[in-house]
């Protein structure tokens, strides 16, 4: 497998980090997942924009443009033969000796590298269960930072409680997203979805939604759930790059509906299909 470290595409074995890289001493950095389709990156330019203002507001000194970030996500993906997957990408503040502030001259490190992902056929067919798990995040979630631990201890929390994925809420009225999805329900055929923002990150997956609903005159409000409103959805489900549209059946012992795939779901999820 090759990988991009900076301005050099090497072979994986081949690839360093130094030990004093501020990504991996702090989580000083911001990342992006992209996925391909058919050899085509889905929604490229919105995740680059994205990226863009995530290091514009960490302070970091990187162009995506001027570092020519499209042409290396292109030429990976040709170089080690993926035309349906997905590519990671990290761009850190770079080495300098640890220290929490700003080193005074920073240089940027960027990885990228591609990732196997397949779609979830059984869990977009069949839905899935979620788990409420208090949102202990900073409050920039907006940001695509690497600074991921309480993502990563929700999600082992739903591993552990057998549910697919987490249910973020702040306090009793508000529900957020997932700990890497965002979140959509239904209720008397409109979907409902958190604002865009610094409570979630605004997921790509979840701007394809929004499009979609606007282009079908689907209706559709942001606004933020309470835990009650939960208890009254006729459907839900979440999206994200990797999971695309998943139905969820259930959150913790609160039934979505009937228990199966709402017809607005199962609407959204064949209008998404078609774009990819």
């Amino acid at each position: 497998m090759y990988v991009w470290v900076n301005q050099e595409l090497v072979e994986r074995d081949r690839a360093n980090v130094d030990l004093e890289d501020r990504g991996y001493q702090f989580g000083d950095g911001v990342y992006e997942v992209i996925r391909m389709y058919h050899g085509n990156f889905f929604m490229l330019q919105e995740h680059l924009d994205r990226l863009q203002y995530s290091l514009n507001e960490v302070g970091i000194p990187f162009n995506v443009k001027e570092h020519q970030v499209e042409n290396k996500l292109k030429e990976i993906m040709k170089k080690n033969y993926i035309r349906d997957g997905a590519v990671y990408l990290q761009i850190t503040r770079g080495a300098a000796p640890r220290n929490h502030g700003f080193p005074e001259h920073p240089e940027p490190v960027f990885t990228a590298y591609p990732l196997p992902v397949t779609r979830p056929h059984q869990e977009q067919l069949n839905g899935i269960r979620m788990t409420l798990v208090e949102d202990l995040r900073w409050l920039r979630c907006d940001i695509k930072s690497l600074n991921l631990l309480w993502n990563v201890i929700a999600k082992q929390k739903a591993k552990e409680r057998g549910c697919f994925e987490t249910l973020f809420y702040r306090n009793e009225n508000h529900v957020t997203e997932g700990s890497s999805s965002n979140f959509f329900g239904v209720k008397n055929g409109v979907l409902i979805t958190h604002p865009a923002n610094s409570f979630i990150l605004n997921g790509i997956t979840r701007q394809a939604v929004l499009n979609i609903c606007k282009e079908k005159q689907i209706p559709c409000e942001e606004k933020v759930m309470s835990l009650n409103d939960l208890k009254e959805l006729d459907e839900a489900f979440i999206t994200s790059t990797t999971a695309e549209v998943l139905p969820v059946k259930a959150i913790d012992d609160i039934r979505i509906g009937d228990g199966s795939v709402g017809p607005i779901t199962r609407r959204i999820q064949k209008l998404f299909f078609e774009r990819t």
